[in-house]
């Protein structure tokens, strides 16, 4: 059976809606207690592992408890040296790769020995512990709290807690989005024996195992106990909950509050909130009240006006004094047709996914200052919020971005399969019950989703999620589905369920890229209805590992984020074995001394993926905005390299905040120009518009356009019509049309465009090539595709441009894609491996073709349908002049031109096809070819490595072979999710 849909009164009735769905949940109570009074709990806990679950049969919590030693709370046990040591055969939650018997695999069995054991597909914690845990302690109960109702407040724990004080069941909870906070009820003054049982296993109904909330992709199956642990005393009559729901256009504030009662009897009493007093009866069960406080001077709440107001709500009466202060924001979000409006003005979410990694600690910060830095580095990136990919942060992470006016969508912690029984549905509602209203009053709080990627049957139930949701608190956007949504209830062309979607598939990648972008792809996604949509994770471009991350890992160091290290654990939660790998791997393949150089170059090539993958979002007129994966790197699913930040939130060296900013930011002038690679007899032509989302309209903006070359120097130049632009996007500033004959070819140049006067710019690169090449040979240069001619050649001391070719068979493995890798090559094994280019931009070989160290888009003009050559067979002094960088995993040592000395011959070989039908549509290929002729012809071609004939030959046959790596089949066509995962 499903949970009927609750409307207002029921969600703030709510307090025991646990209780009526599973027996298993305790009765919440306020979700952040009382502060003045309060009694931590902080300090020095007994502790037990309850292996055989045998510690409430056996009555653990009816005497002082004895185990292994003693822990500190807040804390987990992991870092304190309990749990299990990490072995090959260790159970982690994961099914992202989905076969985790990764020690099988024969790359992998160096790393199966005990005390040596690294898994490939994750940063693995410290030690592995699912189970039960027990942590005790005595506590003293004031005399002043005599006749009080005491309740125990749990920050952040997981998964489930069962409380004991003294001999008896206090109370129990199942959450991981909201604190676990527990009614003790009325204690007497004097000691008191506290017992809390956590079980962090997974729980039913179970859970998909890549969840955040869940896995150990990003380290989340900790146990312990986090943040404040606090013992606080009311009346017996107290301020169960108070939500507070902004009205704008009034200029008021409608104060709903819920009271408990733990007398028994009815009472009445003076319920106040700010200025404005109403009486208020309660029965044995408490009561609801709603008290409208005007507000007329209150500032709206944004990003650019992040002004909180503040009010307390005192009780007053027999038995019940009681106050709660609360913060909030005046602030109001809705759809608008295809559009979000936040307080009546467009809205644009520029978001990175966040999920949960906290890899020195293991736990999410529950301190305010360590989400401000958080928070602070994303905005210097030109972000104003973040996605939490399922899973709900601490408040503290709400408190934060309250202050720094950045928007937040948590996610209920899910990314489950929905069955037929509805069990799964009444655990959502339940979770959102308490998400609700642990951070409801939070501004920042402006959108919820239900789950990541729902399976099963969430197209028939989610709907009534939404509208339930929506219809007990309107305060935020709700969406069934992060990138996976429930379909329109009434079929195509009617309205959605969801307020919007996150939107995946066809609506991102590159089909946007280049001036073009997603609209006829959301056309299709809406089916005739209208409503906002958003880009799901976005980017999922790869970078080469910089190694000098393992150092991180050890909690020594001075971090951006995470200024307090280690926390209270005794060592760091993660350890980098996946990264170690992956280090091993490049050392084994001779590539570990050109670390940095790969790891910079496949990051400026990651970085251009994603300038066009935003830009294209951006042009996209109904696009709402977008959802980054990531801006900073992810640990688990076999290691994401996604972020242009590592994993501890700290910049790699190949881009900085303020260029990032130039395309990722609230004012952004954007360029549709379809080309990158052009020819002296052709015309750039380039529609200009302005994406703008800044706190206000500007007024006369004078767009200012030129062309630079690869010094910066300006060749040319131009202004468009001075204009006043309002907020949103596909603002038309101009068009830009140059003939291009005048400038100097070959050459690298730039468009830029920029608002004069303001700090808002962009800029596009292109490259430029002579209309007509030479195309004779170089006296004394031999071109052939012919090994036999080329020995020849060479053994006559000859000079030799060798065209590999392509092999006769396709070879996937060493086929170069125009893109980098997406996500990680362990979860899709069969994609692409490349990683971009390594090129030595100061070689004279490539003196008549501009380039830089990194693959850019006049290189990619040339890679489609190449195949690398696999040089793994020459020497390793080898150094490529143009080196593809192979996928982490494998680090094959690959070339696409290198040159050698073989006898009294020099050669050049290249896979690029430089044959004079290679050259035909591209048009950068004979410049290409003319630089190699002309460097050949001179006395620069000296090569310094030497490699002699027959080694040469043993390298032909085997140039275009791979060796086989042997990967865990894919379970599923479905590579995002396979919708039913076994857990076992």
């Amino acid at each position: 059976m499903t949970q009927a849909p609750l409307n207002r009164r029921a969600f703030l009735a709510a307090g025991g809606a646990a209780a009526a769905t599973l027996a298993l949940y305790a009765r919440s109570v306020p979700a952040q207690p009382v502060s003045e009074g309060a009694l931590s709990l902080a300090g020095t806990w007994r502790f037990a592992l309850d292996r055989d679950d045998k510690g409430v049969t056996s009555g653990w919590f009816g005497r002082h408890l004895t185990g292994e030693a003693d822990i500190q709370l807040p804390g987990i046990l992991q870092t304190q040296g309990y749990g299990d040591e990490i072995t090959a055969e260790t159970q982690f939650v994961a099914a992202l790769p989905r076969d985790m018997r990764w020690y099988l695999l024969p790359q992998y069995k160096a790393y199966t020995q005990p005390s040596h054991v690294e898994v490939p597909y994750l940063s693995q914690p410290v030690r592995h512990y699912l189970g039960v845990a027990w942590y005790q302690r005595d506590i003293d109960i004031p005399a002043a709290w005599a006749g009080k109702r005491v309740t125990l407040g749990l920050e952040r724990t997981r998964w489930r807690t069962d409380v004991y004080i003294d001999d008896r069941l206090a109370g129990s909870n199942r959450s991981l989005v909201a604190p676990h906070d527990v009614d003790l009820g009325l204690l007497t003054p004097g000691k008191h024996r506290l017992s809390i049982r956590i079980d962090n296993r997974m729980q039913d109904p179970p859970y998909r195992p890549d969840g955040h909330s869940v896995s150990d992709a990003e380290g989340a199956t900790w146990n312990g106990i986090v943040g404040r642990i606090e013992l606080a005393a009311t009346t017996p009559v107290w301020i169960d909950d108070v939500q507070v729901f902004p009205d704008l256009a009034a200029k008021s504030a409608r104060v709903r509050v819920r009271l408990g009662n733990l007398t028994g009897k009815p009472g009445k009493g003076v319920l106040k909130a700010g200025a404005v007093s109403v009486p208020v009866n309660w029965t044995k069960d408490g009561a609801e009240a709603v008290l409208d406080v005007p507000m007329p001077d209150a500032q709206a709440w944004s990003e650019f006006t992040p002004v909180l107001q503040s009010l307390s709500v005192i009780l007053t009466g027999p038995q019940a004094d009681d106050r709660r202060d609360v913060r909030f924001g005046m602030r109001e979000i809705r759809a608008d047709g295809q559009y979000i409006r936040l307080n009546g003005e467009l809205l644009n979410f520029r978001a990175t996914h966040d999920g949960g990694g906290f890899p020195l600690t293991g736990y999410p910060a529950t301190d305010v200052a360590t989400w401000a830095r958080i928070i602070a580095i994303c905005k210097n990136w030109g972000l104003n919020g973040i996605r939490f990919h399922s899973w709900c942060p601490p408040e503290a992470a709400f408190i934060a971005a309250d202050e720094a006016g950045f928007y937040l969508q948590p996610e209920c912690g899910m990314w489950n399969s929905f069955d037929p029984d509805g069990k799964m549905l009444a655990v959502l509602n339940d979770e959102t019950q308490r998400l609700l209203k642990a951070y409801g009053n939070h501004p920042s709080l402006i959108m919820l989703a239900a789950s990541n990627e729902p399976a099963g049957h969430y197209a028939e139930q989610l709907p009534g999620w939404d509208r339930a949701w929506r219809e007990a608190d309107p305060r935020r956007l709700y969406t069934d589905g992060t990138g996976r949504w429930a379909p329109p209830p009434g079929g195509p062309g009617t309205p959605f369920a969801a307020d919007y979607l996150i939107t995946g598939g066809l609506a991102r990648g590159p089909r946007g890229w280049f001036g073009s972008d997603y609209e006829e792809s959301l056309r299709k996604v809406r089916q005739g209805a209208s409503l906002p949509c958003i880009g799901h994770e976005v980017g999922q471009w790869c970078a080469y590992p910089d190694f000098s991350v393992i150092d991180k890992f050890s909690g020594k160091g001075d971090y951006a984020a995470f200024a307090d290290g280690i926390g209270s654990g005794k060592e760091p939660y993660m350890h980098p074995g996946n990264y170690i790998i992956m280090r091993d791997s490049a050392e084994e393949h001779g590539l570990l001394p050109r670390n940095k150089a790969l790891a910079q170059a496949s990051g400026r090539f990651q970085v251009a993926c994603y300038k066009e993958e935003i830009e294209a979002n951006l042009r996209t007129p109904s696009y709402s905005g977008y959802e980054l994966l990531d801006l900073h790197d992810y640990l688990g699913q076999g290691g994401a390299l996604i972020g242009m930040l590592d994993a501890f939130w700290e910049e790699k060296g190949y881009v900085t905040p303020e260029a990032f900013r130039q395309y990722n930011g609230a004012t952004v002038p954007l360029a549709r120009l379809k080309d990158r690679v052009f020819t002296s007899d052709q015309t750039l032509s380039a529609d200009i518009e302005l994406a703008h989302y800044g706190p206000a309209p500007l007024q006369g903006i004078a767009p200012v356009w030129r062309i630079t070359d690869a010094a910066g120097k300006a060749v040319a130049s131009g202004v468009l019509p001075v204009r006043d632009v309002p907020r949103g996007k596909n603002l038309a500033l101009g068009t830009v049309t140059m003939a291009l004959a005048h400038l100097p070819a070959p050459a690298a140049y730039r468009l830029e465009v920029a608002l004069q006067g303001t700090a808002f710019g962009n800029s596009w690169p292109f490259w430029l090539y002579p209309a007509e090449v030479k195309a004779s040979v170089p006296e004394g240069v031999t071109v052939t595709a012919s090994w036999d001619a080329a020995k020849a050649a060479l053994a006559a001391g000859g000079r030799v441009l060798f065209l590999s070719g392509a092999p006769d068979q396709p070879v996937p493995d060493l086929a170069l894609t125009t893109v980098p890798v997406f996500w990680n090559r362990l979860m899709n094994p069969r994609r692409t491996w490349m990683l971009g280019l390594l090129n030595d931009a100061d070689h004279a070989a490539l003196r008549g073709f501009p380039t830089e160290a990194h693959c850019d888009w006049q290189w990619s003009d040339l890679l489609a349908r190449t195949t690398a050559m696999n040089v793994e067979a020459l020497p390793r002094d080898l150094t490529p002049v143009v080196q593809p960088i192979d996928d982490w995993n494998r680090n094959l040592r690959l070339a696409m031109l290198f040159e050698c000395r073989v006898g009294q011959g020099r050669l050049m070989a290249t896979s690029f096809d430089l044959s004079e039908a290679g050259l035909s549509g591209h048009a950068g290929a004979p410049s290409l070819r003319r630089s190699l002729f002309d460097y050949m012809a001179s006395e620069a071609f000296q090569p310094q490595t030497a490699i002699a004939p027959d080694a040469l030959d043993g390298w032909l046959a085997t140039r275009y072979v791979a060796p086989v790596t042997v990967t865990t089949p894919p379970a599923t066509s479905d590579i995002v999710d396979p919708g039913q995962i076994r857990t076992q």
